[in-house]
């Protein structure tokens, strides 16, 4: 299957939406940050302050993104038999430690404010900008979310994750700059920066633990491995099957399993039937690479699951 991946026409739109994404939102990060910096030199505030610091991480992060994922298309190579696909996780783990560093700062900057209280300056302005802000990153998160339904990818995810938290923090720059404004109390746009900080940090948190999930080989969620089974087991000529693993590299997903065969069949029926197999499972997973061990039914051997089932066994009795 990996001979097949360049000449696969659906794989390259894929590809090509992936970068089309990410250049967009290195593109609105860029006039995010420029139209911001503009509003906060005029207004003072803080909370402006907190969006573009936030604005800032974002374009290091889209960064980040736009290299992991040129990374991750690349095809398999004698290093890298598997593919490059976990440059994605590990360009979403790095924005996740830039969201974080973002977020210690602007707490730094609200406590300070809280401190040292200071005006703000017209927020007309301000608002206007935040609003503009809103209008981009709704357009961005759209067209992102279209390409994740599309091929799946965890670094774009990970980045429409963070502009659709974005959303929110710019709604709440907007309303501590109205409230400010209307009650004329100064420590509020630092109250809104501080809340604006706990939730980077939850979505950071998130976004860090899908990818060390897929850094770490973790197992697809119990449904599609249930799936996975319904699908081999559907074969008539399938007496059963065992040791399936599953792993997510990023752009692709890795199934592989024990398939068990009347021993009575000869090799060519068995590979034939491991072809149809292999088949279903891939209209299935379309981004998966099936990988089938054949073996005799009721052959007594050394097994991954049981070797798991005594593992879990040891745990709880301890």
């Amino acid at each position: 299957m990996a001979d097949t991946i360049d000449d696969d026409p659906e794989r390259d739109d894929d590809g090509r939406l992936r970068r089309a994404a990410t250049y967009a939102s290195v593109g609105v990060a860029l006039t995010l940050i420029a139209a911001k910096l503009a509003a906060y030199l005029y207004t003072g505030s803080v909370s402006i302050l907190s969006s573009l610091i936030d604005s800032s991480s974002d374009l290091l992060a889209s960064i980040v993104t736009l290299l992991g994922v040129r990374v991750a298309l690349r095809p398999p190579d004698r290093s890298h038999r598997y593919g490059h696909g976990k440059a994605e996780p590990l360009a979403a783990l790095a924005q996740a430690a830039f969201v974080t560093g973002s977020a210690v700062f602007l707490t730094y900057e609200a406590i300070n404010r809280l401190i040292n209280p200071a005006p703000l300056q017209e927020s007309s302005a301000g608002i206007a900008v935040m609003v503009f802000s809103i209008v981009l990153t709704v357009g961005l998160v759209a067209f992102q979310r279209r390409v994740i339904r599309r091929t799946g990818s965890m670094a774009i995810g990970a980045d429409s994750l963070h502009y659709s938290g974005d959303l929110f923090m710019n709604l709440a720059v907007i309303a501590a700059l109205v409230l400010t404004g209307m009650t004329g109390i100064p420590i509020l746009d630092p109250i809104f920066a501080l809340g604006i900080a706990a939730f980077l940090i939850v979505g950071a948190f998130h976004i860090a633990k899908g990818s060390l999930d897929t850094l770490m080989d973790r197992e697809i969620p119990h449904g599609d491995r249930k799936r996975i089974r319904e699908i081999v087991m559907a074969h008539p000529a399938t007496r059963g099957m065992h040791d399936l693993r599953t792993r997510n590299a990023g752009i692709t997903l890795f199934i592989e399993l024990h398939l068990e065969l009347d021993s009575e069949l000869t090799l060519a029926q068995a590979h034939d039937i491991t072809d149809e197999v292999e088949r279903r499972l891939t209209e299935a997973f379309p981004q998966a690479e099936v990988i089938v061990h054949q073996e005799p039914f009721g052959l007594s051997d050394d097994r991954l699951d049981t070797r798991i089932a005594e593992a879990g066994r040891l745990r709880r009795g301890s």
